[in-house]
């Protein structure tokens, strides 16, 4: 036996989860960090123990992208047509009427429904624009100071197009005054501005002014032109921009013939861009024109990592009028990268956690000692089955504390195996 006594206060005894490799552990968390892991039953500590028999104990996951401004709307903002033009428009005349008091326990029902699934740190994406100001954005800033022990919480300042020329000027202001207000980084839609190329440049020297990353909305339709993702990587080359770039979407990639496609991989590559797919979202609104073999919307993603580019992927929207569905659940996620995207269940599960984390420019995660102690435990086996059952039954741990901990009762014949008597 290690006996460990010293400090209990900020220490957590892991009991009995199994690792992906099939050993059985007790992992100890000391200080947010992971202190030991021994085989099961060799650590003694007079700390709090959580009994973790029958889990699986993984990386927490992340939830590279989503709109916590949006949320939970799609009761009352509809979007009949189902494709995103129609739910860009719904969207665009709803918001102005929208208030902080609106949008913030929405928002904190979102952050805590992604928590208690797993993921220990979210980027959001939230629009600022002349029609709102930054009211939506004081909404999530308040959640962010409410949440702050669960998770880790990202803001992107999203601002509404026009912002290349003259047309733009006041949405260049109001980003700078998003930045400062407290969003965390700099996101636009650069292709669906009157000039891509100079929208672009006017996100990077935004950002490049407060030394905060750029996550763009790139290409979020089927159309390969114009290809918006090849200017960005052009200009984050051309500036050796450090502080680091996210593209989200970039659909239109997976619709180009693969010469074309990974060359442009390869440029991202080089740039150091990171490419975070959205499967639930982009799978309900693209391809709707197409009667019979309609294309599965999601960037090129086998073609983006053999080139080197780090692949993320999220969930983007949560029950609005860009995705009437969706449970908060980065497992959800994972499930429709093996089904849609054909990836293994530890490849996809790497997209919403490790890759994720690097997408939100924070350290990854193994259960190793000395690594950040931001955990998942499901009850499962294997990473297939806890991708397969998605059951709610996990234990969540953020920065070496219980943040979230869902018990899950059965009832019922499961484990009989007495034939029903008709």
């Amino acid at each position: 036996m290690n006996p460990v006594n010293d400090d209990a206060a900020s220490q957590l005894l892991l009991r009995g989860p199994t690792l992906r490799d099939g050993r059985q552990v007790d992992v100890l968390l000391r200080a947010g960090v992971i202190a030991a892991v021994r085989p099961a039953g060799e650590l003694t500590a007079s700390v709090e123990t959580v009994d973790l028999a029958g889990h699986l104990l993984l990386p927490a996951p992340a939830e590279p992208h989503t709109h916590l401004d949006k949320v939970y709307s799609a009761d009352v903002v509809a979007n009949p047509a189902g494709d995103l033009d129609s739910a860009v428009t719904a969207w665009l005349s709803y918001r102005p009427s929208m208030t902080a008091s609106e949008i913030m326990p929405r928002a904190l029902k979102a952050v805590r429904a992604y928590v208690r699934n797993g993921a220990t740190a979210i980027r959001t994406h939230v629009d600022v624009g002349m029609d709102l100001g930054l009211r939506a954005l004081a909404a999530v800033l308040e959640v962010r100071a409410i949440v702050a022990r669960e998770c880790d919480l990202q803001i992107v300042a999203f601002i509404s197009n026009p912002v290349a020329g003259r047309a733009g000027d006041r949405s260049r202001a109001l980003l700078r005054e998003a930045i400062a207000a407290g969003a965390d980084v700099v996101g636009g839609c650069p292709a669906r501005d009157s000039d891509p190329a100079e929208c672009i440049d006017a996100c990077l020297t935004a950002a490049g002014e407060y030394g905060v990353p750029v996550d763009l909305h790139v290409d979020e339709m089927l159309d390969p032109e114009p290809c918006t993702l090849s200017l960005l990587a052009g200009a984050v080359a051309a500036t050796g921009f450090p502080y680091g770039v996210v593209a989200s979407h970039c659909v239109s990639l997976g619709m180009m013939p693969p010469d074309r496609a990974g060359e442009i991989a390869k440029r991202v590559a080089a740039a150091g861009i990171v490419v975070t797919c959205l499967p639930p979202t982009n799978l309900y609104l693209q391809g709707r024109e197409h009667r019979s073999a309609s294309p599965r919307g999601l960037t090129a993603v086998r073609i983006l990592r053999d080139a080197g580019v780090t692949v993320a992927a999220g969930a983007d929207s949560l029950q609005d009028p860009f995705n009437p569905l969706g449970r908060a659940d980065p497992l959800d996620t994972a499930a429709l990268l093996v089904l849609a995207g054909h990836d293994a269940p530890e490849t996809a599960y790497a997209s919403v956690s490790t890759q994720a984390r690097r997408a939100l420019g924070l350290t990854t995660v193994d259960v190793a000692p000395g690594e950040p102690a931001e955990l998942l435990a499901v009850r499962a086996r294997s990473v297939r089955q806890a991708i397969a059952e998605s059951t709610p039954d996990r234990v969540v741990i953020h920065k070496g504390q219980v943040v979230a901990h869902t018990s899950v009762v059965r009832h019922g014949r499961e484990h009989d195996t007495t034939p029903v008597t008709p």
